[in-house]
């Protein structure tokens, strides 16, 4: 990732446009849900260690085995993404940098499937959360911290075990690690505030 200067501006959020900018992910994730019940889209999912697979990097977030399946990372998703943008993170730049990075690393470690679903990028937004409110040492981020581990904490161990079957347990476990190192290198910018910090 490339370094930038921060500008004080970059942490101010707009609850309107927050709430806009999840409503159309998560619109966008549903629209590729019944488009994929007649074409098929899984196909693009991620598969590790193939040429193919590498498109599965971007795809992998908005692609759903079945209505379970997506209803089951939804709503996580959506509480998640309201915490992160009640925050001082820039949420769309944490969503980026975890999906891309998350599946990269599932893509170098994943076992060969194809692997779909947005729970990747869940397991990283709870990493995230509760890394970024120990690493920043501010009371809020501290709250939002603890109710993360409290609602998704036990769903967040028993997910990274490898115990379920046909469960891409290792991108979860990928996730929750990646969501963690981006609070780490972010955590510095969040704590100053002041625009003095750069951006990994």
């Amino acid at each position: 990732m490339s370094r930038r200067t921060l500008t004080g501006k970059e942490h101010v959020h707009s609850l309107g446009r927050d709430i806009k900018g999840i409503a159309l992910f998560v619109a966008l994730i549903w629209l590729v849900f019944v488009v994929d019940r007649v074409l098929a889209l899984e196909n693009f999912g991620l598969i590790p260690r193939t040429l193919s697979g590498l498109i599965g990097i971007v795809t992998l977030p908005f692609l759903h085995g079945d209505m379970a399946h997506i209803m089951g990372n939804s709503v996580p998703l959506v509480v998640l993404l309201l915490l992160l943008a009640g925050s001082r993170a820039n949420s769309v730049d944490i969503v980026v940098f975890i999906s891309v990075i998350a599946g990269i690393g599932l893509w170098i470690f994943g076992r060969p499937a194809i692997h779909i679903g947005a729970s990747v990028l869940v397991f990283g937004l709870v990493g995230f959360l509760v890394c970024a409110g120990f690493f920043e040492k501010r009371l809020l981020s501290a709250l939002i911290a603890i109710g993360v581990a409290v609602v998704y904490g036990s769903t967040l161990l028993y997910g990274i075990l490898p115990t379920q079957s046909g469960v891409s347990w290792e991108g979860h476990l990928i996730g929750a690690v990646t969501g963690g190192v981006v609070a780490y290198y972010i955590a510095g910018d969040l704590r100053r505030g002041d625009g003095d910090g750069t951006r990994i």
